[in-house]
């Protein structure tokens, strides 16, 4: 499956800095990746201190194997205040917060996300995928991991930081409903933390900057390309808004590359971005109902 969408791959990180070394050098193989980010509890554990130093030498100078890929390691905090374990249910709370906001941060930045959930506690995946499901698009993935046991126990604590191509290690793509994606309106049950309604604010600053992008696609368009894209927007797959509008499908074929056009310029996404129908329903299905079109 080659594919060269530019990824930022987010990974969660334990005592064990060859999860994410292994996840990322098997999605190289697939996908062009744009940016490294691990999330890690903010322990003083040695184990922690150690695979944190595996890392950094990994991505000296922000290049890894001969790519150029920047790194980031992220302390997960309530606050301003690094998080060192997730001992009660506040500090499940702030994790949660936590990834939530930086989710929401790098798909306001048109980010394509693939979240590793493999690293660190069991409930620090947990916390990722529920906020993940907020928010992912129809172009985001989640990932688990199989590595086989004779290559845990030579791994273990990162003393083997890259895997053979016949190890048989396997990236698990996690089966997910983006429930943010088909019903918006659960995003604002989230509660704001408690230093102020930190997350409500840009949610609504990105709300009202995607109905403006919206907006100003649809104002560009024809009345037939309006009629097309509400119909993809709605749900429907093109053939079924060529019969829906008495048209050839060819037709909606030549509409849609039209609409997505418009789509690429006002998002500014790079031409290597890949852009289908499916597209236009995570853009534009809210911006119909709320505008009453």
């Amino acid at each position: 499956m080659a594919a060269s969408k530019p990824i930022t791959v987010v990974a969660t990180l334990g005592g064990q800095p060859q999860v994410v070394t292994f996840a990322l050098d098997a999605l190289l193989q697939d996908y062009t990746i744009k940016e490294m980010i691990v999330l890690y509890l903010a322990s003083s554990d040695e184990r922690m201190v150690r695979a944190l130093g595996k890392l950094a030498a990994e991505f000296k100078g922000n290049h890894y194997r001969g790519y150029s890929i920047p790194f980031q390691a992220l302390p997960i905090g309530a606050g301003h205040q690094p998080l060192a374990d997730i001992y009660d249910e506040s500090d499940a709370d702030a994790v949660f917060q936590f990834v939530y906001s930086l989710i929401v941060q790098l798909k306001a930045e048109g980010r394509m996300l693939h979240v590793c959930i493999s690293g660190g506690r069991r409930i620090l995946g947990l916390l990722t995928l529920s906020a993940a499901m907020l928010h992912f698009g129809h172009q985001d993935r989640l990932w688990h991991m199989y590595t086989p046991p004779e290559w845990q126990a030579e791994a273990h604590d990162g003393a083997l930081m890259h895997l053979p191509a016949d190890s048989g290690f396997q990236m698990i793509q996690v089966p997910m409903m983006a429930w943010g994606r088909y019903l918006p309106g659960l995003r604002d049950f989230v509660h704001p933390i408690a230093d102020g309604d930190v997350l409500a604010r840009p949610r609504r600053l990105l709300d009202a900057v995607e109905r403006a992008r919206c907006r100003a696609v649809v104002e560009r368009l024809t009345p037939r390309q309006q009629d097309v894209l509400r119909l993809l927007a709605g749900g429907l797959h093109p053939r079924a808004a060529a019969e829906a509008l008495s048209i050839e499908p060819s037709t909606v074929d030549s509409h849609k590359t039209v609409i997505l056009a418009e789509c690429r310029n006002e998002w500014a996404l790079p031409d290597e971005v890949w852009l289908d129908y499916r597209f236009l329903q995570e853009r534009f299905e809210m911006y119909f109902e709320r505008e009453g079109l």
